[in-house]
């Protein structure tokens, strides 16, 4: 069985899952486009996940807080110093999603779902550039793996990680 193929593998590395992904992404258009199309739909979601909220003692539990701490051990137990970036990123999308979910069910909804289309539209977008279809299609784990590949190769352009970055530049150069 080929584990680079099949998401219910045991756990792959964030070399080789990044890798994976990266092959999918070799155009610097559709990488530019990925850094506003994947946030958008990862706060979309953490918006839409937003209602209902559970109080427990004086902390409000929501479906997004519920998956974003599942994200986060995930991004924490593939590397420590992404990780924290991502677990960072997605508890600040969990408080926007709060606030967001807070107001009026049709405005709720509309950021929501206008951000989860708007990011997916810029996605499509950057494979057409691309020439190739989402990652995703291919291998579900594409779907976690896109925020990673973002907070990765934001690391890149700041100068950092150029271990990761020569590991996976080496795999699929850039178009």
């Amino acid at each position: 069985m080929d584990c680079r193929r099949v998401s219910i593998c045991p756990m792959r590395s964030m070399t080789e899952l990044l890798a994976g992904y990266a092959a999918y992404h070799r155009d610097r258009r559709n990488i530019a486009l990925h850094f506003v199309g994947i946030p958008l739909i990862v706060l979309a979601l953490e918006i839409l996940l937003s209602r209902p909220a559970l109080t427990i003692g004086a902390i409000p539990v929501t479906p997004a807080a519920i998956v974003s701490v599942i994200a986060a051990v995930y991004y924490l137990r593939l590397d420590l110093r992404l990780g924290l970036t991502m677990a960072a990123l997605l508890a600040l999308g969990a408080w926007l999603g709060m606030i967001v979910a807070a107001q009026a069910r049709a405005v709720w909804l509309g950021f929501g779902i206008g951000l989860f289309l708007i990011g997916w539209a810029i996605q499509f977008v950057g494979h057409i550039y691309e020439g190739r279809k989402p990652a995703f299609l291919d291998d579900v784990l594409g779907l976690i793996i896109g925020p990673l590949f973002v907070v990765a190769e934001a690391s890149f352009l700041l100068g950092l990680r150029s271990d990761l970055k020569d590991a996976l530049t080496g795999a699929y150069p850039r178009r």
